[in-house]
């Protein structure tokens, strides 16, 4: 066999193919090498006109280099890399600043995005294995875990033992570490080895177990001084409740002596009682609620209280043993401040309320509603004359402060206020004259009490109230008072109390009688002249307006007074006469009609009539015209609505006229309802099917019982007596008024 020898070519051509694969394998998206200034291509581009460095096309507007090839990853889709090369790119930014503008890259912005989103996370991402690393173990030396345990002391022999291997061996922090295969191999696993890790286990165990028993020294210290406390607070307690019981038993000491009321030592008995219960309210003023000492109060002053009120005399001592009372206010449980009569109203309801939860009354309020209110109600009923009010007004006064507020309230809604209603019932205002009336003017009476009265009985349009009564009272007076006899005694009192409701009755009940009046009574006679109506008619012009007075006149006196003077005037008169008459005329009205802008007007027609008669002369018995003269009815005036003041407050101007609210149907009704001695009570209900609301008229004080009504258009509807789902219409006559009587 022939020996082979293994030969060394000594060049090696490759294959075109082989080249070309060769330069794509080592230069991938690399450009291929631009052809050769003396090969066919560059010539014949040349003599094109193109340029080496310049596009393509007549401007070179072309690419510059060949397309580059940019192959992806197998198995790659599209976006899975970037899809441009570095020739497109560069080939875009010629473009673009061939045209003058700057083209921004893309890649190169996001290149710069993805760097500061690192640097603010904090440096590069760490590689998953790093995070999916275990925490390492930390280890404690014998020092370190006798520093971790208060009080815990490790012997130096110990320590030598678990540090015997050197600092690099530290003890587990928990017994996570203690299972944990070391990482020593086993030739240095020595005997010494497995008694420091023994002796490191078994400290470990005991310093958690030192550091329990600590915590629990702690706690049991902090139960024990708690448990101290609450036996001192209790010793505490215990010595004020044998306080309280030693001065429980003095009081019962003194209480026995106290029995008998009588003789000339009562004051000193109240006294030693009194300065036993101050001594005790001083000395255990937080425990009066929890020892129920007002109990204790109560039962020390009861015998003593009521054998005061079984010697007491109101009339003549009104504040009796208030004073003894109002000294134990906190000890009884009495309010300390002295409400006003407003506040007593608003704390009836209240009063009530608080009552109705609770389960009885306190001690005190059992003892002044057994001891004094039937002292009282005797008093009020059987001794008090209504007419003289300041001795009960006293006594008021002087157990105000101190009385619970159901017994005050009880006092005055029910006892006081039933003798005031019957007194006010029984007052006849048309007995003016002392001598036939026998007792004294109701606001001389009821005046003082109106302080210790509710809203109820100071508003005149409540329909049960005590001014309620008094303003019946006037104007059923007024609708057939003698107008003779003057101004109604004691009618001029009333009106800062009733206000609008007494000019209302007075507009509605006594203006027209006094028109009236005028325009039968009066007679204008120059001849011999009689003054006496309006003499008569002028003392009520204090509860008119100047302007409402002045038209009564204008209405009643001047049609009169133009007649007579135009008489006069056409037979020959002497105007010297006429002037003297005129002025006396003008004299006789008071100064502040005489200014009212009609009165003024009236007195000038008159003036311009005597005028025309002069200049007429002779003519003017045929030619002087009558007079003309229209006026209003003063009722008309006197609801005349005035516009509001204008300028800061000032007065309008006299030249607006005034607007004159007409009377509507339920003025009439109520007018009628007044003149028969009937209740027009508003309901908070409507009529179901027309939607007017109802009217409830009655006789009855309390405002019930009657009949239902409602009014449309100028028509009275009222319900039937046996359907109550059937209105009837009726008139303002004698039927209306059984229906509200009950009949």
């Amino acid at each position: 066999m022939a020996s082979f020898q293994q030969r060394t070519p000594q060049s090696f051509v490759p294959s075109k193919r082989a080249r070309a694969d060769d330069d794509a394998g080592e230069g991938r998206g690399a450009a291929p090498p631009p052809p050769a200034g003396n090969s066919f291509a560059a010539r014949m581009m040349a003599k094109m006109g193109y340029k080496a460095g310049q596009g393509l096309g007549a401007s070179g507007q072309g690419i510059v280099n060949p397309v580059d090839v940019k192959l992806r990853p197998q198995g790659a889709g599209l976006g899975a890399v970037r899809e441009k090369t570095k020739q497109a790119k560069e080939e875009e930014k010629r473009a673009a600043q061939a045209r003058g503008e700057v083209l921004d890259d893309s890649s190169d912005e996001e290149r710069r995005t993805r760097r500061k989103s690192k640097k603010s996370a904090g440096g590069a991402e760490t590689p998953t294995r790093a995070r999916n690393k275990p925490p390492r173990t930390q280890y404690r030396t014998a020092t370190e875990i006798e520093a971790a345990a208060d009080g815990l002391v490790v012997p130096n022999v110990l320590k030598s033992i678990i540090d015997a291997t050197g600092k690099e061996t530290k003890l587990l922090t928990s017994t996570s570490g203690i299972f944990v295969a070391g990482t020593g191999d086993g030739a240095t696993d020595t005997e010494a080895t497995k008694i420091a890790r023994r002796a490191r286990r078994e400290l470990e165990a005991f310093a958690d177990e030192w550091n329990g028993l600590s915590e629990r020294k702690a706690y049991v210290l902090a139960q024990e001084e708690e448990q101290r406390r609450i036996i001192d607070e209790e010793q505490e307690r215990l010595r004020r409740l044998n306080g309280v019981v030693e001065a429980t038993r003095r009081l019962q000491q003194v209480r026995i002596k106290s029995v008998d009321f009588g003789g000339d030592g009562t004051a000193d008995r109240w006294d030693e009682v009194v300065l036993e219960l101050e001594a005790l309210e001083l000395g255990y003023q937080d425990e009066i609620d929890e020892y129920a000492l007002s109990e204790v109060a109560v039962a020390a002053i009861s015998p003593l209280f009521k054998t005061a009120m079984a010697h007491w005399t109101p009339l003549q001592d009104p504040a009796g043993v208030v004073s003894y009372i109002r000294r134990l206010r906190r000890l009884l449980g009495i309010a300390s401040s002295q409400p006003d009569a407003k506040q007593l109203t608003l704390r009836r309801e209240d009063d009530s309320l608080a009552r109705r939860h609770r389960k009885g009354s306190t001690p005190y309020e059992t003892m002044m509603y057994s001891a004094w209110i039937p002292k009282i109600r005797s008093l009020v009923t059987n001794e008090w004359n209504v007419y003289e009010p300041s001795p009960l007004i006293s006594l008021v006064e002087a157990w105000r402060d101190v009385l619970p507020g159901f017994i005050y309230h009880n006092l005055v809604d029910q006892l006081i206020v039933q003798r005031l209603s019957s007194a006010v019932s029984e007052w006849n205002p048309r007995l003016s004259n002392r001598k036939r009336r026998k007792t004294d003017l109701p606001h001389i009476w009821l005046f003082p009490w109106l302080q210790f009265l509710d809203e109820r009985h100071m508003n005149p349009t409540s329909p049960d109230g005590l001014l309620s009564d008094v303003k019946r009272k006037f104007r059923v007076v007024l609708d057939t008072w003698d107008l003779e006899r003057g101004v109604v005694e004691g009618l001029e009192n009333w009106r800062e109390l009733l206000r609008q409701e007494l000019d209302k009755v007075l507009i509605r009940h006594l203006l027209p009688r006094l028109s009236l009046y005028l325009d039968t009574e009066l007679e204008v006679n120059p001849a011999d002249q009689d003054l006496t109506p309006i003499e008569r008619v002028l003392p009520w012009r204090s509860f008119f307006r100047p302007s409402v007075f002045g038209q009564l006149f204008v209405s009643s006196l001047f049609p009169k007074w133009h007649s007579t003077l135009h008489l006069w005037l056409v037979s020959e008169p002497n105007y010297e006469e006429v002037s003297q008459w005129f002025t006396w005329w003008k004299n006789q009205l008071p100064v502040e009609v005489n200014e009212v802008p009609a009165v003024a007007d009236a007195w000038e027609q008159g003036l311009a009539m005597i005028n025309q008669a002069l200049d007429l002369g002779e003519r003017a018995a045929t030619d002087l015209p009558p007079p003309s003269f229209e006026a209003k009815r003063p009722v008309e005036e006197a609801r005349a609505v005035t516009p509001p003041a204008v300028n800061g407050g000032q007065e309008a101007s006299s030249a607006r006229k005034p607007v004159v609210e007409e009377p509507t149907f339920k003025d009439v009704v109520e007018s009628w309802c007044s003149e028969e001695n009937l209740l027009l009570i508003p309901l908070r209900e409507a009529h179901d099917q027309t939607g007017s609301p109802l009217l409830r008229i009655t006789a009855s004080a309390n405002g019930r019982g009657g009949v239902l009504t409602y009014l449309k258009g100028d028509v009275v509807w009222m319900q039937n007596k046996k359907d109550k789902t059937l209105w009837e219409p009726t008139g303002l006559g004698q039927s209306l008024v059984d229906r509200a009587e009950g009949r």
